[in-house]
């Protein structure tokens, strides 16, 4: 931008260089309304004015002689008396006699009067009789643009006064620190609020542009800034304040995405935080709900009796873990039931709102991360994990189940699974050493927890693919899991695209692959859909396998930056 000179021989006042401040802003500022708020601020009358009466008193105080020194008079006669003890001359003489003249005194004396004294205007004092409770009022005025005041008003519920409720971090009446929480609100633009409700206040700001005069009562003066540290959380579900009846001021709010990393700025109100996309520019906070606040509201919606779809009566299984699936057929004819190491019960407790997070990054030094995938019977799990197997074997690896049933004669204990007595698994169990188990034609099926330390030790990254509510029990800081949920494309797609595919029951009975019925697409969509209901907060990325290259190259993409790129985890992680 260029420079705009106010240096000797330049008579630009300041005033006119303000004026001439957004046009040389203008390629600058990239925002529309940013532009149209230089503009107006920079063009209002008023600081036009202010600025010409600066500029006056700063030439007054240029111009103004100042005094070298206050006691002229005591150092002619400390200089008559120093000439008169040396040689005489002409020039000496001259001078002293000059010193001695009457009218020189005088002026000197004068001189000195003048130079001691200060003639700063004095404010007349308080008068004796003022009375301590009487009200002082603070006459404030903000330019503002389309950009809201950042703050909001109630009424008190005693004395029946509009004040302000809070002021908003980053914004207009933040900046400005003219405005407090508790203040007095009297006049807007001149016009009285005392009969007017809130809301209607609230009308008159909203179409008030440009300068703004407030006249308020200043409230008590305590020091209410937040002394709180920095805090990070990650958005757990969709939040749109246009559609929430309970927030106070609508235009205050701050919608957010499920999965958006919010900074806190501030929890003063124990209903209504203020928070601020992290990374945003915009200085200005927006209204959220608390978290007690949420947790709240969604646990008065949610129904009495939660029956997780494997509590059903009839007790069908939803699948084992994925490598040895079950058909329809075989789940209608086991009674098995298929279970983690904790009831789903507790799983569905927790009501997801926000959850502290902090950036991590991955040093050479630490195990990867267990990369967790989720998805429907049939959606390419299996297809996809084999594909990253294949792409680098000595990178990605997965765990070995454990097993009760005999090992057959091509088979190595270890390899392709660790077969184990019915007695020690069910010990183990008890223990809650697996992740997953269950039970397959008389035989007991499972994933443990050292299956998967065993992978991360050999410094590879582990994918272990669970049923969705056994997510939470791997949320730990040793296995800092990232989540990818497999979701299908649209049943019209599916239809098209898995026309000729088979689904295999399971790992130990290849030959009973069958081809997708329309039943199948419709359960995967319903199974699909529930996932994300009941446990969507969890999973880190989504990707739709519409095509099986496609997805098997985003996935690597995804998976390539978590090893190498900053990402969002919970606080509980990097403090255990």
């Amino acid at each position: 931008m260029p420079a705009l000179s106010t240096g000797p021989g330049n008579d630009t006042g300041l005033y006119e260089l303000l004026a001439a401040l957004p046009s040389q802003l203008q390629s600058h500022v990239v925002r529309q309304e940013d532009r149209t708020f230089l503009r107006d601020m920079f063009g209002e009358k008023s600081l036009h004015s202010l600025m010409k009466i600066h500029e006056k008193l700063q030439h007054y105080e240029k111009q103004c002689p100042s005094p070298v020194l206050h006691t002229a008079a005591s150092l002619a006669n400390d200089l008559a008396e120093e000439l008169q003890s040396k040689p005489m001359n002409s020039e000496t003489g001259e001078l002293l006699k000059l010193l001695s003249r009457p009218h020189v005194k005088s002026l000197l004396s004068v001189h000195d009067t003048v130079a001691q004294k200060s003639y700063d205007p004095e404010l007349p004092p308080l008068p004796d009789d003022i009375d301590d409770d009487e009200d002082s009022v603070k006459i404030i005025r903000l330019v503002k643009n389309k950009e809201p005041l950042g703050a909001t008003i109630k009424r008190d519920e005693n004395t029946g006064a509009v004040v302000v409720a809070r002021i908003m971090k980053g914004g207009a009446a933040d900046r400005s620190g003219l405005i407090h929480v508790g203040d007095e609100l009297r006049e807007v633009n001149g016009i009285p609020v005392e009969d007017k409700k809130p809301e209607e206040i609230i009308h008159i700001l909203a179409q008030s542009q440009g300068a703004i005069t407030f006249k308020i009562i200043p409230g008590i003066n305590e020091d209410t800034s937040s002394k709180e540290p920095k805090m990070c959380v990650k958005t757990l579900f969709d939040y749109d304040p246009n559609e929430d009846k309970a927030i106070p001021c609508k235009e205050a709010g701050l919608p957010f995405k499920k999965g958006d990393v919010l900074q806190i700025m501030s929890q003063d109100d124990a209903t209504w935080w203020q928070a601020k996309l992290e990374g945003d520019a915009n200085p200005r906070a927006g209204l959220i709900p608390s978290k007690h606040f949420q947790e709240r509201r969604l646990a008065l919606r949610r129904p009495v009796t939660l029956v997780h779809p494997q509590r059903s009566s009839n007790r069908r299984l939803s699948g084992l873990r994925r490598s040895f699936r079950l058909s329809r057929k075989d789940r209608q004819t086991n009674k098995s039931m298929y279970e983690c190491q904790k009831s789903e019960q507790y799983d569905m407790a927790d009501v997801p709102t926000y959850e502290e997070v902090t950036p991590y990054r991955r040093q050479s030094s630490d195990k990867y991360r267990l990369v967790v995938l989720v998805g429907p019977v049939g959606v390419g799990l299996n297809e996809l994990k084999r594909k990253l197997l294949v792409s680098d074997p000595q990178h990605y690896s997965v765990t070995v189940p454990h097993t009760t049933r005999p090992k057959r004669s091509q088979e190595s204990d270890g390899v392709e699974y660790h077969f184990i007595s019915k007695h020690l698994f069910e010990t183990d169990i008890q223990n809650n050493k697996f992740i997953e188990y269950g039970e397959y034609k008389g035989n007991y099926y499972g994933t443990s927890l050292d299956s998967i330390r065993s992978v991360l030790m050999k410094n590879k990254v582990c994918l272990l693919d669970v049923q969705s509510h056994t997510i939470k029990h791997l949320r730990t800081s040793e296995f800092k899991p990232f989540v990818i949920f497999v979701k299908p494309p649209p049943i019209e797609r599916l239809r098209e695209t898995r026309k000729n595919g088979k689904v295999i029951s399971s790992k130990d009975d290849k030959d009973s692959a069958k081809s997708f019925t329309e039943e199948d697409f419709q359960e995967m969509i319903s199974a699909a859909q529930m996932m994300e209901n009941q446990h969507g907060h969890l999973f880190e990325k989504v990707i739709v396998n519409d095509d099986l290259v496609t997805a098997f190259n985003e996935m690597k993409t995804v998976l390539k930056k978590l090893e190498v790129e900053t990402h969002w985890v919970p606080v509980s992680w990097m403090h255990s």
